[in-house]
């Protein structure tokens, strides 16, 4: 016990030390584009997200993740603006035409995302491309009151995607780049707008934390209209709840998170090792001895010291007799030619043995007494009809 005690102190010791130098380790950076409301890694949207009230004073902020056909269809309260910036958009027909609808009442809608797919796309036939180009693509506004004096340059290539194909006829172009490519698009619905854009990275927190990307985003986000209501949607980025039960504290940390791992191993371990430790000892069992050869050398004694060798005789015959009628179903209460014949027959046997044991029998059955060379003489051939029978 007293070693273990000073193996659990040592391992305690290191555990603590890995601990204290895991927490005190610089966490990298995630550059992954996660457009996630609540994340505050480089391309989350935590800023743009909590200063909607500031671009829209007085705005009530809601999030929402149902489908657009849900939020829209037979809701009389959805009045506002309408903001996805998410990874991939996809809609379906019905989400299409219920989103048109909600614009065209005088609401106005803006996405930006990598990814156009489903009905949007088809309808508005947008496509997107990367611009090849080894320098950062330069974002401007076509309309001369909001047209900056130079480009809004953005590192990271977050801003060298562009719209390739659109729908000249009813899109009115907002942004363009250096290569005058279309980045940011305008489609009128209606009494409202739908507004796209094709570099979402650039309303992230990585964006925003610059004076260009900043104003850049303000500037876009002003061609919606103050409103009441902003709705910003979880849905279309596959956003998740927070997580809300208890240890959501340990997971959110990874220092955390692994002591909360190794805690558990370490419990695991302890309990193991007192199972083993404290179990009841199991008693010894001998197993029985095997007296067979012993019972058979007292009672050969026995008969030895006795020298009755006519009842030995006797109770061999009887043996042999039951023997042969459960073996060959043969019957032993008259021993005459037939039976020698049957015996011959089923058991397999010289036709001489046959002859001489039942003979042999018949002669030892009356003798009141029998010599040592008779009881041998019965008992040789009693074992050659074993012998020959198997």
């Amino acid at each position: 016990m007293k070693d273990f005690k000073i193996y659990l102190t040592v391992a305690s010791f290191f555990m603590a030390i890995y601990l204290i130098a895991e927490y005190n380790k610089p966490t990298p950076t995630n550059w992954t584009p996660t457009l996630y409301f609540n994340d505050k890694v480089p391309y989350g949207t935590f800023l743009v997200y909590h200063q909607l009230n500031t671009l829209f004073p007085g705005a009530k902020v809601i999030n929402t993740n149902s489908t657009i056909y849900s939020n829209f269809h037979d809701s009389s309260s959805m009045n506002g603006n309408y903001l996805i910036i998410a990874k991939s958009v996809n809609m379906n027909n019905f989400d299409f035409n219920e989103l048109i609808k909600y614009v065209k009442a005088g609401n106005s809608v803006f996405i930006s995302c990598f990814n156009f797919k489903g009905f949007l796309a088809d309808t508005l036939s947008l496509s997107t491309a990367y611009e090849n180009s080894k320098r950062n693509a330069e974002l401007n506004f076509t309309n001369n009151q909001l047209k900056s004096s130079k480009n809004y340059i953005f590192r990271r290539d977050i801003s060298n995607q562009y719209f390739n194909e659109f729908d000249t006829s009813k899109a009115i172009v907002i942004c363009k780049n250096n290569f005058g490519h279309s980045t940011c698009l305008d489609f009128k619905f209606g009494k409202g707008n739908l507004l796209v854009c094709a570099n979402p990275c650039v309303f992230s927190n990585y964006s925003l934390l610059t004076a260009g990307g900043a104003d850049y985003a303000a500037k876009v986000l002003a061609y919606m209209p103050v409103t009441k209501n902003i709705y910003w949607d979880e849905f279309q980025n596959g956003d998740i709840p927070a997580d809300e039960s208890p240890l959501r504290v340990f997971f959110n940390h990874p220092s955390l998170q692994w002591a909360y791992y190794l805690s558990l191993f370490g419990i695991l371990t302890f309990v193991l090792f007192e199972i083993k430790r404290r179990q009841r000892v199991i008693p010894v069992i001998e197993p029985l001895a095997n007296s067979t050869l012993e019972f058979v050398n007292v009672v050969g004694q026995v008969y030895y010291e006795k020298r009755n060798n006519a009842n030995i005789a006797h109770k061999k015959i009887l043996y042999l007799m039951e023997y042969l009628r459960e073996q060959y179903q043969l019957k032993t209460n008259k021993l005459d030619n037939e039976f020698i014949e049957k015996l011959k027959a089923k058991s397999g046997i010289e036709t001489s043995l046959a002859t001489e044991l039942v003979n042999y029998i018949q002669y030892i059955t009356v003798q009141d007494k029998v010599t040592d060379r008779e009881l041998i003489e019965l008992n040789k051939l009693i074992e050659k009809l074993y012998i020959q029978s198997r």
